[in-house]
């Protein structure tokens, strides 16, 4: 598949090639000033994988949460904090470009990108149910 191509649900094992920059990135509705561009998924033959690349706007805040799925991420670029669990039990975190990060399904987490940059992060995840679940707080 070419840069320009529209992913279709692909069923074969073809070796797949896209840029960045060619990807739709679209607001996440679960944070502020967060959004996200679907890199790879099965509909472009990826059986087993979604990566996705997630940028976090200056006072972007992005409150606590649950997954039903692990995530991998990887800090591209710009610096953020990451906070795992609830407030009174909570494990702060400061990243930057080279962190990497595994949450496991379940972990409450939120992201709090303070600084006067925008940073940005590739998180890969397993198919499956994705539900995201806002924690009150």
């Amino acid at each position: 598949m070419s840069d320009t191509e529209t992913p279709e649900a692909r069923t074969d094992p073809s070796p797949v090639v896209k840029h960045a920059a060619a990807v739709e990135s679209t607001a996440v509705d679960a944070g502020e000033g967060m959004s996200r561009a679907v890199l790879l998924d099965d509909a472009d033959g990826a059986p087993n994988f979604a990566m996705r690349r997630f940028t976090l706007a200056p006072g972007a805040t992005v409150p606590g949460h649950t997954n039903e799925v692990e995530h991998e991420q990887y800090v591209l670029s710009g610096e953020y904090t990451v906070t795992f669990g609830r407030e009174g039990d909570a494990e702060r975190h400061r990243v930057s470009a080279g962190s990497t990060m595994l949450i496991p399904a379940g972990v409450v987490h939120s992201y709090h990108n303070d600084g006067d940059e925008e940073a940005a992060f590739i998180c890969v995840v397993p198919h499956g149910d994705d539900t995201i679940r806002v924690l009150d707080e």
